[in-house]
């Protein structure tokens, strides 16, 4: 995808972060190969149709205003990736709304597929970063949030990309109900000790973890990925973590 249509989707759809929060700085990928011309057609013609649109300069938005009807709760999960987990756990749970933050564009294709292909209606998608929406929503607004496996940035000196921060976390307990859970999980030791350490040390999370089972062994409602499972096969085992806020 070139940088003309990367721009054309994106201002297509809503307002930017770029637009919104101009010192904003995102690191990572927002596009790989080029997406298929069935790909591409979901993305012009469903992706606006299921965006999570506000308007930037109000700090209160709810997130069951980007749905048809109400949920009784709302999920979010942060960098999605393909897509995988979001889409079940949308199938798993028809009463719930799930919201997906993934700025890179092929794997909003993939979803999109997904979405399509199987009648998915409890899914709407923000396709840029993801602390623009965050910031725009209601106080304790999201019932769960969800952020799995993301970038591991594994220099020393990339460590304050990561998108686990004391800064970050604040922002999920502001819109987190109270008892909501934050599910987070990575394969990468040191960036699970990242998270750990981080969510440990916020005042506004408790660990829910009573042995070692509840780290190591995934949850029955925690779908596996094709990630997940080529993790597993090359020795990589992830660990599950799982946080209350209070």
């Amino acid at each position: 995808m070139s940088e003309k249509e990367e721009g054309r989707y994106l201002t297509k759809l809503t307002h930017t972060a770029r637009e919104i929060d101009p010192e904003i700085k995102f690191y990572g990928r927002r596009k790989g190969k080029k997406i298929r011309p069935y790909r591409q057609s979901l993305m012009d013609d469903l992706l606006p149709k299921i965006t999570a649109k506000f308007e930037p300069e109000f700090a209160s938005t709810d997130p069951n205003s980007f749905f048809d009807k109400k949920y009784k709760e709302i999920w979010l999960e942060i960098g999605f990736g393909n897509g995988e987990h979001m889409a079940e756990q949308a199938r798993q749970n028809p009463d719930i709304g799930i919201i997906g933050c993934e700025p890179f564009l092929n794997g909003v294709s993939n979803l999109l597929t997904q979405i399509d292909q199987q009648n998915i209606e409890n899914i709407r998608i923000w396709p840029d970063d993801a602390r623009v929406l965050i910031d725009a929503l209601q106080t304790d607004s999201i019932n769960k949030v969800f952020v799995l496996h993301p970038d591991p940035w594994p220099k020393k000196r990339h460590r304050w990309r990561r998108f686990i921060q004391t800064e970050t976390l604040n922002m999920f307990s502001r819109i987190m109900n109270k008892d909501s859970i934050l599910r987070m999980a990575s394969d990468d030791p040191d960036l699970a000790e990242w998270m750990l350490t981080k969510a440990w040390q916020n005042d506004n999370f408790e660990w829910m973890a009573e042995c070692q089972s509840d780290w190591k062994v995934r949850p029955d409602d925690w779908f596996e990925t094709r990630y997940e499972k080529k993790g597993y096969t090359e020795n990589r085992p992830p660990f599950y973590l799982q946080f209350k806020n209070i």
